[in-house]
């Protein structure tokens, strides 16, 4: 598999494995990523999601022979049956654009991180990076845009300035940059980079699972409302639905007899 996908305990490691192309992903292996992605949010016992790279390439974002059948067929047909294709019967692209998955996901951005990669990116929730990072959203030096969910995402991440600066110039960042900008949450000696993430996600993992899948859904929900209101409104929908779980019962529980909690999902 290029795509490997592990399981320990309830953190799931997603590793894009194809180093030869500097685990750049054609149509095949992008469909195998977006079927982790659904293997992970259809798993109850899967709480947290670490994505990484092997050796020092996160992803270096679309295989180009892919990029060009796209090019090819929107120039002769005016549409591209390849790039429907990367959105899998219109359930989602591999860069979590258009699929709703409320479970954290955090990246371990382990090398070059360009293209596709930095619209995987921005749809992770924790992000960390080696020191040996870099980033870079390079597709207008190949005729193209960010279709992937960047020139969406990004501004509303990032803020206008630091946006425009990255999709404008297509010139790559350093990881320093990078977390100084807000795009990243830390920057870590390479060798420790899984480990950090594993901690990260350990640290996710002591919280209940259902209240961290609410807050995101909130959150995410609440950022594309078209006012505050309406965030407001998703906010009391999703924690009346958490109050509701065995989680919230168990949560004031093991509050009131001193004792840590026992998640079960539910």
């Amino acid at each position: 598999m290029t795509i490997r996908y592990t399981k320990d305990s309830h953190v799931v490691l997603i590793t894009i494995d194809r180093y030869e192309k500097r685990n750049a992903l054609d149509l095949e292996h992008a469909s195998e990523l977006f079927a982790c992605w659904k293997k992970f949010r259809d798993d109850p016992d899967a709480w947290v999601a670490i994505v990484t790279g092997v050796q020092n390439a996160f992803c270096s974002g679309g295989d180009m022979a892919m990029i060009a059948d796209i090019a090819r067929e929107q120039a002769a047909f005016g549409h591209s049956e390849t790039r429907a294709r990367l959105n899998n019967d219109g359930e989602g692209y591999f860069t979590l654009k258009g699929f709703d998955l409320f479970k954290p996901v955090i990246a371990a951005v382990n090398g070059s991180c360009m293209a596709g990669g930095m619209e995987l990116l921005m749809g992770t929730d924790i992000r960390l990076a080696s020191e040996q990072a870099i980033f870079g959203v390079s597709e207008p030096l190949r005729g193209i845009m960010a279709a992937g969910g960047t020139t969406a995402r990004m501004p509303r991440q990032m803020g206008w300035a630091a946006s425009m600066e990255m999709l404008l110039t297509a010139r790559p960042i350093d990881a320093e940059r990078a977390l100084r900008l807000g795009l990243i949450n830390e920057v870590v000696p390479h060798d420790e980079l899984i480990e950090t993430a594993r901690r990260w996600a350990a640290e996710i993992c002591r919280n209940s699972p259902m209240a961290v899948q609410a807050t995101k859904r909130s959150a995410v929900l609440g950022l594309a409302a078209g006012s505050l209101a309406e965030a407001f409104a998703i906010e009391d929908a999703c924690a009346d639905e958490l109050l509701g779980t065995q989680d919230a019962q168990e949560g004031a529980r093991a509050y009131l007899e001193k004792r840590p909690p026992i998640w079960t999902g539910g």
